[in-house]
């Protein structure tokens, strides 16, 4: 991190990473939100900071996020656009928008309108305070998520961290500050399927939160299906070590020291004389049932890990960056309005309107279109 003073002459430069998967209706409020910090702007504590660049990363949502992005491009000179060459999913797409940075920060926020820019300034003071090499942000109201989806994911993440040797798991957000330098090693050497705040806990245990205010419209409810919240998790239990084949070790030693504990037990009931209990195929049945059950789970973590190691094996990428689809597009196609979106760019407001309602939110990874 820099460790300059904070007085007049010094300027911390932020690069803003937002990974665009649906973000058509709500992109351009966004970006003209953060327009004003492209100036010289200071935090409450008083150190300087400017939003120098603006990285939307395109990741081949359903709807016509791209056409909208092209027209920011033309519209801010500090946008950039970087095409993925399909949907890899939020996390790869915002690793994808951090290799490129050139910012001493790096700022990633959700493309839904949902992350205030006013509280940029706060991250920043926390960072230089704390020393911390990621700020996360610690959302002051509860989401529209309901009572047990929230409950869910809170658990889930305390577990996770507890069970992993993780950092508090519930710290993670989309809405975070990472030191610019840090964060554009990390996505030189992260392979594909991991989980960005897990790869973050890799490379420092300097995090701090910072509080804020996630914005809502209508109390609008997440757009994660149930599988792709499962996946979600279990890709972070994936990312973070082989704890999780320890646990299929422990799983067996458990199971071991019962079928143990029964054999004594029929060893007892025989030298005793009272056999009575010992004859029966139920229990014989529950105990293949419980062990052969408990030995497809084991199997089928260990499976998950290989196939892991596979993917990185095979080159698999993480991301692929590619150029303008628009500008390698065949002559013919090009002029078939079916085929392609009119080059023409459309036209936004230059000052930021009502903010639109948000979309669902950037999925994980799944197939295009099932986010």
């Amino acid at each position: 991190m820099d460790t300059g003073g904070t007085g007049e002459t010094t300027e911390y430069t932020i690069s803003v990473v937002v990974p665009v998967y649906q973000g058509e209706r709500t992109l351009a409020a966004v970006v003209a939100e953060l327009e004003p910090y492209t100036r010289r702007t200071r935090t409450p504590d008083g150190v300087a900071y400017r939003i120098t660049e603006v990285i939307l990363v395109h990741d081949n949502g359903p709807d016509h996020s791209d056409t909208v992005m092209r027209a920011l491009e033309i519209q801010y000179p500090f946008v950039r656009i970087l095409w993925l060459s399909r949907n890899f999913g939020q996390h790869a797409a915002t690793i994808a928008g951090m290799a490129t940075s050139t910012g001493r920060w790096i700022l990633t926020m959700d493309e839904d309108g949902q992350h205030d820019p006013a509280s940029i300034g706060a991250f920043l003071d926390t960072a230089i305070r704390e020393r911390a090499g990621v700020v996360y942000a610690r959302f002051t109201n509860e989401r529209p998520h309901g009572l047990w989806r929230s409950a869910a994911s809170k658990s889930s993440k305390r577990m996770l961290g507890a069970a992993f040797n993780l950092p508090d798991a519930s710290q993670f957000q989309s809405y975070r500050l990472v030191r610019g330098d840090m964060g554009r090693k990390l996505a030189g050497f992260a392979a594909t399927g991991v989980y960005l705040d897990v790869a973050l806990s890799w490379v420092t245990n300097r995090v701090a939160t910072s509080p804020t205010v996630l914005r809502t419209a209508d109390g609008r409810v997440s757009g994660y299906s149930l599988p792709a919240l499962f996946a979600y998790f279990w890709r972070m239990v994936l990312t973070s070590g082989t704890t999780g084949l320890r646990a299929v070790s422990v799983l067996g030693g458990v199971i071991a020291l019962i079928g143990l504990a029964v054999a004594v037990y029929v060893i007892v009931s025989l030298a005793v004389g009272n056999d009575s209990g010992t004859e029966g195929w139920a229990s014989l049945i529950v105990v293949v049932l419980l062990c052969s059950g408990a030995i497809l789970v084991s199997l089928g973590v260990i499976a998950e890990y290989i196939g892991v190691s596979l993917n990185v094996s095979m080159g698999r990428p993480l991301y692929l960056v590619v150029e303008n689809p628009e500008t390698i597009m065949p002559e013919e196609e090009s002029a078939d309005p079916e085929h392609v979106l009119t080059s023409e760019a459309p036209t936004l407001p230059t000052t930021p309107a009502a903010r639109p309602e948000p979309t669902a939110p950037h999925g994980t990874d799944a197939p295009p279109g099932a986010r």
